[in-house]
């Protein structure tokens, strides 16, 4: 959006929520308990991706030659693999902020609490805009692996099942922001980070009815 956070209270918007970046976890989970269709569609994909991999054991296992112990070894490596993607998935993240108009992008993380962010500092995003930051890497990754799937051996099949199921499951972050917005979905919400501090604001205001 074209507004900066100090003009946010005079275009009719005022605060609903702060979230300190350190307490990303808790609020995630809180959000993502919402019955929303967000929530939703995040438990599916990670039930989806749980059941292919049963299946693809079950498929497998009919097969001569084929052992449990090594699918599973295989399946082990892509969930080991999946880290790597971090970097990408929070640049994928940053890309989409300077495509929406973001300047100043960084990224943080915590160790302890193992979470990864990507910053927009000061720049104000609308549930629009903000859907695309959030879903971006997800979908890219997502495509990149399934495609991915038709062009390995049933082996290494595993693997890329085991990235996509942790890939998913890491993207639980995105989801619960984006469960946020749902849940005000009666509200016109923006958000905005202030990297200085590690805290970012929700701002809303009501909806215009339209006549």
């Amino acid at each position: 959006m074209k507004i900066k956070p100090g003009k946010l209270a005079t275009n009719g918007y005022h605060l609903l929520d702060y979230l300190d970046h350190r307490e990303l976890i808790p609020f995630v989970r809180t959000y993502l308990k919402k019955r929303t269709t967000i929530s939703l569609f995040y438990t599916f994909s990670n039930i989806v991706i749980a059941i292919l991999i049963i299946f693809w054991f079950w498929k497998n296992h009919q097969s001569a030659g084929f052992r449990f112990g090594i699918g599973l070894n295989y399946l082990c490596v892509g969930l080991a693999m999946a880290f790597a993607l971090i970097p990408i998935h929070e640049y994928i993240h940053a890309l989409a902020y300077k495509y929406q108009g973001a300047h100043h992008t960084s990224y943080d993380v915590n160790w302890k609490k193992f979470y990864f962010m990507a910053i927009a500092d000061k720049f104000v995003a609308n549930k629009k805009e903000y859907q695309m930051v959030a879903l971006a890497p997800f979908f890219v990754i997502s495509t990149t692996l399934i495609i991915l799937l038709f062009f390995t051996d049933r082996l290494w099949s595993f693997t890329v099942l085991g990235i996509l199921l942790t890939h998913t499951a890491f993207s639980s972050g995105d989801f619960g922001m984006l469960s946020y917005f749902e849940y005000h979905k009666d509200k016109d919400v923006v958000t905005y980070d202030d990297r200085e501090h590690g805290i970012s604001y929700f701002y809303g205001k009501e909806k215009k009815i339209k006549v």
